[in-house]
């Protein structure tokens, strides 16, 4: 038999399990040495390297100068100067501190071949000088202005557009007069919206406007009409452009600026139909006027407002003004209306809301947005704003919103623990505090007064006029758009801000009725919260202790005055603390339809919790400025000791007739007071028709009817 050819055989390998040894090793691939430089074996005393040529480039090779050759891009380790020290080699043997000082002459002989280099270093040694208030005397301060000027003068627009020389320019606008001043503003026409660009030089627009009259601000405020949407698109004039439009811009050149949000048509004819008739802003008046450029004006408006909200460009005042425009020109529950309520949740940060609602069209938009939108979006819009509202409550157009919140969220659950509870504070220590804080800041007093006391005059006075006008409109869209009854969402909110507003009253009285707006708070509270007042009634009380004629603690050592603190003086001394008493005394609220006190339910009954504290000092109360909180418990028909208080009086009848008849000190200073005016001239004739002068009332009112009661 033929021999099996091997080549047409497979040879099969034993079977192997897979273990370390059934792996092929590895090798390290190791690369040849490179061969030995010549050199190396060259002394350094030879006498090559002299032969070699100057620069080593005649005819290639390796130079010959004693050092070894780099691959690969390696740098040549660090030589050591003569000193010892290392420093790189750089051309011709030089070390880096050479080289660098080589570099600064260079940077400097190239500062002074610019122009006015000589001038701009001169304004630079001045400006250091003047930055230093403090430490500079009026005298040399007033020849360095002299000498600033002298160099700037006829060369503003070189030295504003420098980024270190447009401070110099500032120093000279602080400390100039008012004609240099607006004689910088005219030199720089022309160049506004260039340095409103300009990442320094925009401060310059910014302090002119500060420091300048309306002269300056009418100089400036034009050059940017017509510029308006490039302007707002950019990183650094939309700040100065905005800055103008809400500090300083007249009414009609406010009306120009936003103009240009409607359009480049809008802007051009800015007239309202009359030849000589101010421009205006409001959209329905433009719409109305050409009811046909509606869908440009609208879309125009929207891209603008979207494109800033896309870019997070939101905190602007324009921006809310305008965006308030188009919402107040769309029909509520259109399309339009609801996917503009979307574009604004949309906003992943809320920062939208949030600056909405500390401008004054910005928090409007936000509260018809609330009276408006569906429970689902008024849950969002207060999800958004958390954490936000303690500063809302003291803006005086963000407290606005907190306002219509309680008017228009129908889930009083989620309103008292998104908002009240974060106005009280969540930790009990901070309730005293906080509730003070609301109580005496003119705009915070409004969120918690408007649930207890609803819309009257006492809480909305004339600062807050408009305040009003917006919740009746917000009053009449909710009747579509929320469900439950006004009164007993209202009636629900008080429930929630009872207990905190009962202890806080209890734990901190004295805090509390150190101010008016404090005791109108302390007042409305104890009669309008609902749970057990027993102990903020007799807390309230505590405070009448003690005798109000006693004198006051006088000031430190360290006044050479001798002055009296309010919080020393007893709270029978000031109008409001007896205002309190006497309305405490009475239990309810003056209805002035009826002419009558509506009580309370449950009755207070404070006049037999009050009279205990101050029965051993009622004659200091009868005849005191608080007077007729005596008068109100003899008139109490809650009053159990009655009968002991007019024995108390009758036996000191002489001190309340005295207090009658004798001047009190407020009608003494008073007298005092007008004894200047009531003077006439010398030559002055006396008016036939002037009628007799009205005697002025003379003795304590309160005693007075005190004593007709007891006779």
């Amino acid at each position: 038999m033929a021999p099996k050819n091997d080549l047409g055989t497979k040879r099969k390998l034993p079977s192997r399990s897979k273990d370390s040894n059934s792996k092929k090793l590895k090798y390290e691939k190791r690369f040849p040495l490179p061969p030995a430089d010549e050199e190396d074996s060259i002394p350094e005393d030879d006498d090559f390297s002299d032969d070699s040529g100057d620069d080593g480039e005649g005819e290639g090779g390796a130079p010959l100068n004693g050092k070894k050759t780099h691959k690969n891009g390696d740098k040549p380790k660090a030589s050591k100067d003569k000193d010892g020290q290392a420093g790189n080699t750089f051309e011709r043997g030089q070390t880096s501190r050479e080289s660098h000082q080589k570099q600064k002459q260079l940077a400097q002989d190239r500062k002074a071949n610019k122009p006015l280099a000589d001038e701009l270093t001169r304004a630079k040694k001045l400006w250091e000088r003047l930055r230093r208030k403090s430490h500079v005397p009026k005298e040399e301060r007033v020849k360095l202005v002299e000498e600033l000027f002298a160099i700037t003068t006829g060369r503003m627009k070189d030295f504003v557009l420098k980024h270190d020389a447009v401070r110099v320019v500032q120093t000279a606008i602080k400390y100039s007069t008012p004609e240099r001043r607006r004689m910088i503003a005219k030199e720089l026409q022309g160049t506004y919206v260039l340095l409103a660009e300009s990442r320094y030089a925009k401060f310059l627009i910014g302090k002119l406007i500060v420091e300048g009259d309306k002269e300056v601000r009418d100089l400036i405020v034009p050059e940017f009409y017509g510029r308006v949407r490039k302007l707002i698109n950019h990183p650094e004039a939309s700040w100065i452009l905005d800055d103008i439009y809400r500090g300083v811009a007249s009414k009609e050149q406010k009306a120009i600026l936003l103009r240009e949000w409607y359009g480049p048509d809008t802007f051009l004819f800015r007239g309202t139909g009359e030849a000589e008739a101010a421009p205006t802003a409001e959209l329905s008046v433009i719409l109305e006027q050409d009811p046909g450029k509606r869908g440009p004006i609208m879309k125009y408006l929207l891209d603008l407002t979207n494109q800033l909200i896309q870019k997070k460009m939101t905190g602007f005042t324009m921006l809310h003004d305008a965006m308030y425009q188009y919402y107040t020109n769309v029909n509520a529950g259109s399309e339009e209306a609801k996917e503009y309520m979307e574009m604004i949740k949309e906003d992943e940060n809320g920062d939208l809301l949030k600056n909405m609602a500390f401008t004054k069209y910005g928090a409007r938009l936000v509260c018809l947005l609330l009276a408006h939108g569906t429970a689902k979006d008024r849950k969002q819009v207060l999800k958004t704003l958390k954490d936000t509202f303690p500063l809302m409550a003291a803006d005086p157009h963000g407290h606005l919103i907190i306002l219509t919140v309680y008017d228009t969220v129908d889930d009083t659950v989620l309103t008292s623990k998104s908002v009240i509870l974060e106005l009280l504070g969540k930790a009990e220590q901070s309730e005293a505090s906080n509730i003070a804080f609301l109580a005496n800041d003119p705009n915070a007093r409004l969120t918690i007064r408007y649930l207890l006391e609803g819309a009257s005059k006492a809480v909305f006075d004339g600062s807050h006029a408009g305040d009003l006008e917006l919740l009746k409109e917000v009053w009449e869209i909710r009747k579509t758009t929320s469900k439950k009854d006004p009164e007993t969402r209202r009636k629900e909110l008080v429930a929630a801000l009872s207990p905190s507003l009962l202890s806080c009253i209890a734990s901190s009285p004295k805090d509390l009725i150190a101010t008016s707006f404090g005791c109108q708070l302390v007042t409305e509270a104890l009669l309008s919260c609902v749970g057990d007042k027993l102990e903020a009634l007799k807390a309230i009380a505590a405070t009448a202790g003690g005798d109000p004629d006693a004198e006051p603690e006088e000031g430190g050592e360290e006044s050479d005055v001798l002055t009296t603190s309010a919080s020393s003086l007893h709270i029978s001394k000031f109008p409001y603390g007896g205002r309190m008493f006497k309305s405490l005394i009475a239990g309810g609220r003056f209805d002035k339809s009826s002419r009558k006190i509506i009580p309370c339910d449950p009755p207070l009954r404070f006049a037999d919790i009050l009279y205990p504290v101050i029965k051993d000092n009622i004659m200091p109360w009868a005849t005191g400025p608080s007077s007729f909180v005596v008068l109100n418990l003899l008139e109490a028909e809650d009053f159990s000791h009655g009968a002991e208080l007019r024995k108390a009086l009758k036996k000191n009848k002489k001190q309340l007739e005295k207090a009658a008849t004798e001047e009190t000190p407020e009608q003494k200073a008073a007298r005092e007071a007008a004894k200047p005016n009531e003077e006439p001239e010398k030559g002055a004739k006396k008016s036939k028709k002037a009628g007799p002068k009205k005697e002025r009332p003379v003795g304590n009112m309160g005693s007075k009817l005190l004593l007709e009661m007891l006779s």
